[in-house]
């Protein structure tokens, strides 16, 4: 793609960085058939291409966004199943990334949907403040349907319905402690207990350090540490973004230089394509840039990880499993075999939906902010889950999970608490009364 920045804009580095990208897309619309919102809407401006267009012109006039372009912007999951399709390496996540914050600094939403942003970035990033927002929100329940009149109030709709009856208790797991090896020390590893995780399915981190620590591997969760930023970072909050990097940067950094560590654990792969992406995000920051590049190389899904230990094979269960890969895993990080080999290794038949590259529409709060477009992408998704009759669906991500469970009855669970169950864990609370 020909571009004609001027050297006074190519002298931003982030600029400078769009303008790379920009020119290595060649218009071969392969990125259309793999994106989920236009083989949805079947709009040219909500496929990467057509957003690429919108964006170079948006930069490259240095002009404000308009309402056209924030609309097709705002519809865009960031699943990424354009960057895994592309043959030309279009970044497309850092172009996104950068018209997001472009967007927030020169574009003025209307005043409800600053309103609803704005809730979104002050509760979920905060695990205290989020569990009591869940707990007004089962109250407010039943009055969902009220917000349905009107455009602008329907995240809140989508809000209320997609909080959970039941909230489980808060978990000692999430508290600063290092939890030591059953058996002869093999590593060390810092846990991020996550923020909408860790107060909507406990459960994943608990199993997680069970299983780590049954393998000989110590766990700390540092004190500290927060929300890994992706939510705002993903709204084009960059200042809040980069702060809550910052932050976590250094409470890993601390551990790295107290005790060592061999990975950074997460086990929400949204997370960990943000964590892995640090190095990138801080890139322009003297005091952080080589912390941060640090502890993106440390970063390491728990799948990732625990494809280094060599677990031993288990006997066949008779249970199929079908496996969802989550956009931020598969495409984001382009983790695709270890989760499947790792239950497989467990025992489990292990079985890929059709359309598997395709986003179930959760997507960190674009489930609350296009109510729509997500509501299709989740049955489809669950339409295809459901052809494989599996007796338990598989993933690495909490979004997946929460977005996915809402539309079957058939149990979703964390990949990590099928693995902590097979090699001598206790059975899911989920599987409760099941004949396996």
């Amino acid at each position: 793609m020909q571009t004609s920045f001027s050297s006074a804009q190519l002298a931003d580095p982030k600029v400078a960085e769009a303008e790379s990208i920009l020119r290595k897309c060649v218009h071969c619309g392969f990125c259309t058939a793999t994106c989920p919102t236009y083989v949805t809407l079947g709009n040219e401006l909500d496929s990467p291409r057509g957003r690429i267009y919108l964006i170079k012109d948006m930069l490259e006039n240095d002009r404000p966004a308009d309402k056209e372009t924030v609309t097709h912007i705002d519809r865009c999951l960031s699943c990424l199943s354009c960057v895994t399709t592309c043959p030309s390496g279009v970044d497309y996540m850092h172009l996104v990334d950068h018209a997001r914050v472009h967007i927030e600094k020169t574009y003025k939403r209307p005043p409800l949907n600053r309103f609803t942003r704005a809730v979104l970035a002050a509760v979920l990033p905060y695990p205290g403040r989020f569990r009591a927002a869940l707990r007004l929100a089962r109250l407010g329940r039943p009055f969902a349907g009220l917000f349905s009149g009107r455009e602008a109030l329907k995240p809140f709709e989508a809000m209320l319905k997609l909080a959970p009856k039941r909230l489980p208790a808060p978990s000692a797991i999430s508290k600063p402690a290092s939890h030591a090896p059953e058996t002869d020390k093999r590593g060390r590893v810092a846990l991020l207990t996550g923020c909408a995780q860790s107060v909507l399915d406990p459960c994943i981190n608990e199993a997680t350090v069970r299983l780590l620590t049954r393998l000989g591997i110590e766990v700390v969760v540092p004190k500290g540490e927060g929300c890994c930023g992706a939510l705002v970072h993903h709204m084009g909050r960059e200042e809040q973004a980069l702060a809550e990097a910052r932050r976590n940067v250094d409470v890993w950094t601390r551990e790295i230089e107290a005790g060592g560590l061999d990975a950074v654990i997460i086990t929400a792969s949204g997370c960990g394509t943000t964590i892995k992406d640090y190095g990138h995000m801080l890139a322009q920051d003297p005091a952080y840039a080589e912390k941060a590049a640090r502890v993106s190389a440390l970063a390491k899904d728990i799948t990732e990880y625990l494809s280094t230990l060599a677990l031993d094979e288990q006997p066949r269960k008779g249970v199929t499993v079908a496996y969802h890969s989550a956009c931020s895993m598969q495409h984001g990080q382009q983790i695709k075999a270890a989760p499947k080999l790792l239950l497989e290794a467990a025992g489990f038949a292990v079985r890929e939906p059709a359309e598997g590259h395709l986003c179930c529409g959760s997507a960190g709060t674009y489930n609350i902010m296009q109510p729509e477009i997500s509501a299709k992408l989740k049955a489809r998704k669950v339409k295809n889950i459901e052809a494989l009759k599996p007796d338990i669906i598989a993933t690495g991500n909490i979004g997946c999970i929460t977005q996915i469970a809402s539309g079957t009855k058939t149990p979703i669970l964390h990949t990590v608490e099928l693995l902590d169950w097979a090699y001598g864990g206790p059975k899911p609370a989920k599987l409760a009364g099941s004949g396996y």
